[in-house]
């Protein structure tokens, strides 16, 4: 993975507003460089991290946990509070569960949040195992470059490293069960068809968040990597509608 797209992306802009921008579960800002490059044109301050363990190997994956990956984005959520008025927050998959995290924690100084296909709970059953099976079985098959558009690839690991798998998993009961934390405006973008996350995820966040200012919008040409999809456009500018409605009604108080 030496091609530069699983590099982090760090760009400074606008000190008024900052945006953090988050990878999902095995795979790297290659996934959403589009949509920061994007941000970046608008003038905005932009950090894409690259979560510890991903963009190298599914075994370096298993010696990392949820706390690195969320250490990770609250770091760079840091800097950006440090640097920008005001600072918005979007992923994709668990970059949106780790979205939601910054959401619970940090409360107002999160002026706003996107995600995409985020992940809450992990709904089938055999993943109660996981905490067993990882002590056994270091990988399995993973579900990677689910993108309906031909020819793209997300460059996400070919197996699920298990070990991370059961941290991912203890992490997203955090995560669910402080919902009724967030409060910040939201934008879901879910895709009709998702073969890595159950839509309903989007249905849970919905209806367990205590944000007033929510609007889902629903993808009905992509898969699960929307941001490298054939909606990839439509997220991209209604971000960007989002953060400067956000901004302006701000500014406006």
């Amino acid at each position: 993975m030496s091609d530069g797209q699983h590099d982090p992306l760090s760009h400074d802009g606008s000190a008024e507003i900052g945006v953090l921008v988050c990878h999902g579960f095995t795979g790297s800002p290659r996934s959403m460089r589009p949509w920061a490059q994007h941000l970046i044109e608008q003038g905005w301050t932009v950090r894409l991290p690259l979560l510890p363990g991903h963009g190298t190997t599914w075994q370096e994956a298993n010696t990392t946990t949820w706390q690195d990956w969320y250490g990770c984005v609250d770091a760079a959520f840091a800097e950006l509070r440090g640097r920008c008025e005001r600072v918005f927050v979007v992923g994709l998959s668990m970059g949106g569960a780790l979205t939601l995290r910054l959401a619970e924690q940090h409360g107002s100084a999160v002026s706003g949040i996107v995600l995409v296909n985020p992940i809450v709970a992990m709904l089938q059953a055999q993943t109660r195992l996981l905490p067993v099976l990882s002590r056994f079985v270091a990988s399995m098959p993973a579900i990677g470059n689910d993108i309906a558009l031909p020819g793209v690839q997300e460059g996400a690991y070919e197996r699920t490293p298990l070990r991370a798998a059961a941290s991912l998993r203890s992490f997203l009961r955090l995560v669910r069960a402080d919902l009724p934390k967030v409060d910040q405006p939201l934008r879901l973008f879910h895709s009709t068809q998702d073969h890595v996350v159950e839509p309903e995820n989007s249905a849970i966040i919905l209806r367990e968040v205590n944000s007033t200012d929510v609007a889902e919008i629903v993808l009905a040409d992509s898969y699960h990597v929307a941001t490298l999809d054939y909606d990839a456009e439509r997220i991209f500018t209604g971000s960007v509608e989002f953060i400067k409605q956000v901004g302006e009604q701000a500014a406006a108080r």
